[in-house]
């Protein structure tokens, strides 16, 4: 398994790469948001890859971040009826952080806007990536989403997490606990809010 090149970057186009390293040019399919973190060509560069061998081609996927290719092959090896290409279409139309709170919320619509997405695919993709996107991961990306994220609701949503309600229950009842009396508040004061709100 290649799992990331170093050397030069000798052309850049929004959906491929080609680099030299040592003497040999390897072409790499790109994401678009990591198109855009590119340096201009000439500059040294390491990217990190992943291979896909096929019977008619190897093909390498470059990503300029690690959670780019996580969610890659968490695409590519979770989702039913998902290959590279369609990964490289949800990465290039979403921002990782946009794409996690999207699934975390249930949001069909919001990931059925990337083309070549139907709603039949977005659903999958919730359906089965729900559980795989991780707690810590799915506050990061629904506090980013909401742009309202303290460390007391932070722990105030893992809190609720680690009493058995979902993550998107407990996210729901913290933001509704806020919502409702804003201003600063404890995490035991959000926490009992909520699972009042709850009960």
């Amino acid at each position: 398994m290649i799992t990331f090149l170093e050397g030069t970057l000798e052309e850049a186009l929004p959906t491929q790469i080609v680099m030299a390293v040592q003497g040999v040019g390897y072409q790499v399919l790109i994401p678009l948001s990591s198109f855009d973190r590119l340096p201009a060509p000439g500059a040294r560069l390491k990217i990190l890859t992943h291979l896909q061998v096929r019977e008619d081609a190897h093909i390498l996927y470059g990503f300029m971040t690690t959670e780019e290719r996580d969610l890659f092959r968490l695409l590519v090896e979770h989702v039913s009826g998902i290959g590279p290409k369609l990964a490289l279409a949800v990465l290039s139309g979403m921002s990782v952080l946009s794409f996690k709170a999207a699934v975390v919320n249930g949001a069909v619509t919001e990931i059925s806007r990337v083309k070549g997405v139907g709603k039949k695919t977005a659903e999958r993709i919730v359906l089965e990536l729900k559980d795989k996107v991780g707690v810590a991961a799915a506050w990061e990306a629904a506090s980013a989403h909401q742009a309202e994220g303290t460390a007391e609701i932070n722990d105030a949503v893992l809190a609720l997490i680690s009493l058995g309600y979902k993550q998107v229950d407990a996210h729901k009842a913290i933001k509704q606990a806020v919502e409702t009396d804003p201003g600063k508040k404890t995490t035991e004061e959000l926490v009992r809010r909520a699972l009042k709100s709850m009960s």
